[in-house]
């Protein structure tokens, strides 16, 4: 009997309709299949295939519950894109290997965005880097490794090619960013037509025989490609674990808290930075004192931050307590801009509203119940497309603008009309979904790819 594809995940966004889809009911059967297609039970290694920053975290999300609970487990990861920074910690505690070859691209995997970014991205090597990292998981499929793949079609493709068992979880496509909005656009309709963001090609490949786990970020879009053949499911949201709303420290309890998203990839980050602080020129007439979160992560670096700060007029200060894990301080008037390292997922908690020019980080924060605005710039990634995607995949809880002072506006209302706040708040966790997912899919992912009961 020919398999479909199986379980799903919900990568945020409980379903608005009425139906629902019976979570793991592909799991449940267990497909005929070759014994050549067979798990061997001895040895055998799971290999995560990822191609992304935002991948990289959901990778490791899952990655990090399937160790928790079957630590003997052997576990590689290939980052497709980028150096796989987000694996670093995993890496040197030893539970965790890095492999295969890598290179940071021009367009920091967004050459889907333009014209523009695929061709530097093909003229700095992607179709020699791919077909290095399809040789090698060919020759790894050889011996026992099972797959996961993680993001769209490139990974889904190596894993599919690769000659082994494999599984997916598809990060970056949502029938939401379809069915929500006007749906004037070619894309839209094209969409609608299909009944699916994802295309005809994609839903062949995880309609493989091969293919014993599917994982959709939602719902709505599994449901869609159920009609297709793919038996999909949706158990949950890995980028939302980890994370809580919680109350501000002492130090931050006075002050009305944004936090600042201008995302990682440079130099992109560092005119994002620049263009976000132009829009914090209303909150310079505020009574209260309005912290700016600015959680970055190894770039942009912390000088050319500074350097921007201190031309829009800041001054340099000390942080107002260390507790708050910042390493940088400088005010202007009722202004206190922060910048940390690595503190997305204490801050985000803290916040009010966000600023934002980001991909994951936005989504996640917007999970948890804070309303952002986003500037989308010339790009390779945060341009006016990808932002008005967002913004449909998150139900308008996150409000893409057109110029700094649109921006400020709309960041002003946020803060002073908490009725407002609140319902874009509600909307953004619905789209996003609770946390868990993490935990979710790694049983399914050790029950469907490595025979565990």
């Amino acid at each position: 009997m020919r398999s479909k594809a199986a379980p799903r995940f919900e990568l945020g966004i409980k379903d608005l309709q009425s139906s629902a889809l019976p979570l793991g009911h592909a799991a449940r059967r267990e497909p005929q299949s070759p014994s050549g297609d067979r798990i061997s039970h001895n040895a055998v290694t799971l290999l995560v295939l990822c191609n992304g920053h935002g991948e990289d975290l959901i990778a490791l999300r899952v990655l990090e519950a399937i160790h928790r609970l079957q630590p003997q487990l052997s576990l590689e990861v290939l980052p497709m894109v980028g150096q796989g920074r987000a694996f670093d910690a995993a890496v040197e505690d030893g539970w965790l290997q890095r492999i295969g070859p890598s290179a940071a691209l021009p367009s920091g995997g967004f050459s889907n965005q333009s014209l523009r970014g695929l061709v530097s991205d093909l003229s700095a090597g992607l179709p020699l880097l791919s077909w290095r990292q399809w040789r090698l998981c060919r020759r790894l499929a050889r011996h026992n490794r099972v797959m996961l793949a993680i993001g769209d079609l490139l990974p889904l493709l190596m894993a599919r090619c690769s000659g082994a068992l494999f599984g997916f979880i598809g990060t970056p496509k949502s029938d939401y960013t379809w069915r929500s909005g006007p749906g004037r656009a070619l894309s839209d309709l094209y969409h609608r037509f299909k009944g699916s963001e994802w295309d005809p090609w994609e839903w062949r490949l995880m309609a493989s025989r091969r293919c014993r786990l599917v994982a959709m970020r939602d719902r709505l879009t599994a449901r869609g490609l159920l009609r297709h053949g793919v038996a999909a499911v949706a158990p949950g949201n890995p980028m939302m674990d980890g994370l809580h709303r919680e109350d501000p420290p002492a130090a931050l309890a006075r002050c009305r808290r944004v936090l600042v998203l201008c995302g990682s990839r440079m130099p992109e980050a560092n005119g994002n930075f620049r263009r976000l602080l132009a829009g914090t020129h209303r909150l310079e007439g505020f009574q209260t004192p309005v912290a700016l979160l600015v959680a970055v992560g190894s770039q942009p670096p912390l000088d050319a931050l500074e350097r921007q700060l201190q031309d829009a007029g800041y001054r340099r200060s000390l942080p107002p307590s260390d507790e708050l894990g910042a390493e940088a301080c400088w005010v202007k008037g009722p202004l206190l801009v922060l910048i940390g390292r690595r503190c997305f997922d204490r801050w985000a908690g803290w916040a009010e509203a966000g600023l934002a020019t980001a991909g994951t980080a936005t989504e996640q924060l917007v999970g948890l119940g804070v309303p952002a605005v986003s500037l989308p710039g010339p790009g390779p990634q945060f341009k006016q497309g990808f932002a008005k995607r967002q913004s449909r995949l998150l139900g308008g809880a996150v409000h893409p603008c057109n110029t700094s002072t649109e921006l400020a506006h709309r960041l002003e209302r946020l803060l002073n009309d908490g009725e407002l706040s609140r319902r874009l708040g509600r909307i953004g966790q619905q789209r996003m979904g609770p946390s868990g997912g993490s935990h979710r899919l790694a049983r399914l992912v050790l029950q469907q790819l490595c025979g565990n009961s």
